[in-house]
């Protein structure tokens, strides 16, 4: 299926989109990342709940590179923003990715947005946008290099992570950078929107064709500055293979260097894979944030 086909079939659509009805074990997977969230917080050094804008979702939490690794111009950043198909899970449920990525040397940087229904996705991608700016202007309080940005996501977070890339820094606030953020990971990535608006379990997203094309990654200009990692898991659904391969169709292999689907990992495992120091995942986003350098 594709763009031009007239009719969706929503109970395709749903086969296709329902990850957790897709990975039936994916109860044991959100159990593990709260308990190593929680672990996380309660060892690592850490800022948390802290304020990017007015509204009450909008707050972040620092996960400062470790010690031994930080570098005297400041350490490289990793912003994470998670996924939930921009309706569910929260920045603490992810502090997990955090203890291996800091002790590679980067500060990691968590934050939340408001949930679908409460915000829309172009609203989320805007609460996005100052939760990155305040990173610019704010993180070498922190001990990290504003000038080495580097944007992750899952799922929804992968889909926001590319959109930040299209984003005009200088339009949004004068004092930003054209290139505040260098380069992007997105893990599971959404970059079409129009399947989802026409899938059944996720209508309260209410999106509109308006939204859909304010929001697709791949109905947007190719950025002109950034490059994109976009990686799934092979064993995730036929749809999020089509949408990996559609960004680098989209965009072009410049862009989007590396467009891969990485061997006996599910939507899930996916995103524990970032955090094994000897998987390719985790070296691609080293590789990332090394490249800011």
């Amino acid at each position: 299926m594709n763009r031009s086909t007239a009719a969706w079939d929503p109970q395709w659509l749903d086969r296709m989109y329902n990850n957790r009805k897709l990975v039936p074990e994916h109860a044991s997977h959100l159990a593990r990342w709260a308990q190593d969230s929680q672990s996380a917080r309660e060892r690592l050094p850490r800022q948390l709940d802290l304020p990017y804008g007015n509204k009450a979702g909008e707050t972040l939490d620092i996960f400062p590179a470790s010690q031994a690794r930080r570098g005297r111009a400041g350490a490289p950043v990793l912003v994470f923003i998670h996924g939930g198909y921009w309706r569910a899970l929260d920045k603490a449920d992810h502090s997990f990715i955090a203890p291996a990525l800091t002790q590679a040397g980067a500060c990691v940087v968590v934050p939340n947005y408001t949930l679908c229904p409460a915000a829309t996705i172009p609203q989320i991608d805007l609460q996005m946008v100052e939760a990155l700016a305040w990173t610019w202007r704010h993180i070498a309080e922190y001990g990290g290099d504003p000038q080495r940005i580097t944007v992750a996501g899952h799922s929804a977070g992968g889909h926001l992570a590319a959109l930040l890339l299209t984003c005009g820094w200088k339009d949004h606030a004068p004092d930003l950078p054209p290139d505040l953020i260098r380069n992007a990971l997105s893990i599971s990535g959404l970059y079409d929107l129009e399947p989802i608006r026409h899938t059944p379990f996720l209508s309260d997203l209410s999106l509109t064709p308006e939204q859909v094309q304010q929001a697709s990654p791949a109905l947007l200009p190719r950025p002109s500055l950034g490059t994109l990692y976009s990686v799934v898991g092979a064993d995730e659904s036929a749809e999020f293979l089509r949408q990996n391969l559609l960004i680098r169709q989209a965009w072009g292999r410049k862009t989007v260097p590396v467009c891969e689907s990485l061997f006996g990992l599910n939507h899930f495992s996916m995103l524990e894979a970032l955090v094994e120091p000897k998987h390719r995942l985790h070296g691609l986003a080293l590789e990332l944030l090394q490249s800011t350098a």
